[in-house]
């Protein structure tokens, strides 16, 4: 790493140029030309990086700004935080969700409901809706169908299937329709 003058660094093949992001107004008064400025320094006696951010109140306010940078910290970290740095690791890989996000996601997503071993999921339907018969069981769009409505169609079906195309219990069938409600029963 070569510093050839104030404004310029050069790391390797790669030139670095500061530009001054203030104005001076009077003697007293410093004015900043940009909304939300990120700016890295690098010391070279220490070897370490410090990154500021500095952000218009009027724009910003404090909680975005420190959300902001929590995540430019966690990509940092995720970038070179390892013993073992990837250098040809795709950017798409680097997660922008912070850890309690990602907690948060994991718990949000967490929908898995244990039913009886001796319960079928028909059948667990079948109590569904005698249970809540007028509930939503189903909407798309501006359409929607009740538990009850939804099970009238599924028992046309079953009939319609088993007296018109003899399908008996076990076969295994495919079924095409186009996006609606009709796909549901």
């Amino acid at each position: 790493m070569k510093q050839s003058d104030k404004n310029e660094v050069e790391i390797g093949d790669s030139r670095l140029f500061s530009i001054p992001f203030t104005i001076e107004i009077s003697d007293d008064e410093i004015m900043s030309k940009f909304d939300f400025i990120l700016s890295i320094q690098h010391d070279l006696n220490n070897n370490d990086f410090s990154c500021t951010i500095n952000a218009s109140l009027d724009l910003f306010n404090v909680e975005t700004v420190d959300k902001i940078s929590q995540r430019f910290h966690s990509m940092l970290h995720q970038l070179f935080g390892s013993i073992d740095i990837q250098m040809e690791r795709p950017i798409y890989e680097i997660s922008l969700t912070l850890p309690n996000e990602r907690t948060l996601i994991k718990s949000l997503n967490n929908t898995q409901v244990l039913f009886p071993s001796t319960s079928c999921i028909h059948h667990e339907f079948v109590y569904q809706a005698m249970k809540c018969p007028q509930k939503l069981a189903v909407e798309l769009d501006e359409q929607s169908l009740t538990y009850c409505e939804l099970l009238y169609y599924a028992q046309i079906l079953s009939s319609n299937l088993l007296n018109t195309y003899h399908v008996v219990s076990g076969e295994i069938f495919c079924q095409c329709v186009e996006r609606s409600l009709s796909m549901v029963s």
